[in-house]
């Protein structure tokens, strides 16, 4: 909802795209990731950031990921499978972990590997807390946390075309998404989402005209997802299909989502 990159301040929002990472250990040593879209090396330091070393050298760890999260496009994949490793090995190895520290470490992996600029801990928080979630991510700190209204679905276009802009002169835009910030703290989530939308669209896009298109058929809320290049729109249950033709001209698939107020959970099977 606010991009984090020029200031280090964020705020984000959860959707019901759910990630899955199976851990099984084994007496034995090494680590086998089994996950087709993310970075071996993200989650890697993920999980030696929660598995203390001796278990490390007493078992072989065996990720399993699977994630309805399209990847390089500005949708939190890597935040979503980074949070869910380091939830199911804590829960296997280091159950007395506070939730704090669970996500610190998908948000020191993401920064170590290379994946992230700014850790994306508001990133991390709409993984983990779902609702909305307002960060000051240089700090690690969540700001304010708040349930979204029932009965909203998010609709997320994903171009066919993945190529990313460069995040860079973002820089130019800090002043504008420092007022975005603050309208998300106070509360007022739909004019900071739009607003981070007016002010990245000359830097990353899209075009400022599509973003108009969504709020005329009914969006409470449209802008760029994160760094892109997916476009979301968020509208009240039973507007979807009026915002989703905005998107039929365009190339790429959509994607209607709930949004999610639930807290990320983890099972012992």
């Amino acid at each position: 909802m606010v991009n984090a990159v020029a200031t280090g301040y964020g705020a984000t929002l959860g959707t019901s795209l759910v990630t899955t990472a199976r851990v099984t250990a084994v007496p034995g040593k090494g680590i086998l990731i089994n996950s087709r879209s993310q970075s071996s090396r993200l989650l890697n330091m993920t999980i030696c950031n929660v598995v203390p070393k001796d278990e490390l050298r007493r078992h072989r760890i065996s990720v399993h990921v699977t994630s309805q999260v399209p990847t390089g496009c500005g949708l939190k994949s890597s935040s979503s499978v980074s949070t869910a490793v380091a939830m199911a090995c804590a829960s296997i190895f280091n159950p007395d972990m506070g939730e704090k520290e669970v996500l610190a470490a998908g948000v020191d992996a993401s920064m170590r590997s290379g994946v992230s600029v700014t850790g994306a801990y508001d990133d991390v928080c709409g993984c983990y807390y779902g609702g909305f979630n307002v960060t000051h991510n240089s700090r690690s700190r969540l700001v304010e946390h708040r349930r979204a209204p029932p009965g909203l679905v998010s609709v997320i276009f994903v171009p066919e075309n993945r190529r990313r802009r460069s995040v860079r002169n973002l820089r130019s835009m800090a002043k504008v998404l420092s007022m975005a910030w603050k309208a998300a703290r106070e509360g007022r989530h739909w004019e900071a989402m739009i607003m981070n939308g007016l002010a990245v669209s000359p830097v990353l896009g899209p075009d400022p005209y599509l973003l108009n298109s969504l709020l005329d058929a009914g969006a409470l809320g449209a802008s760029l997802s994160g760094n892109g290049p997916a476009v979301a729109a968020v509208v009240r249950a039973g507007g979807e299909r009026d915002v989703e033709k905005v998107f039929k001209s365009l190339d790429g698939r959509t994607i209607i989502t709930p949004i999610n107020n639930k807290k990320a959970f983890s099972d012992e099977l």
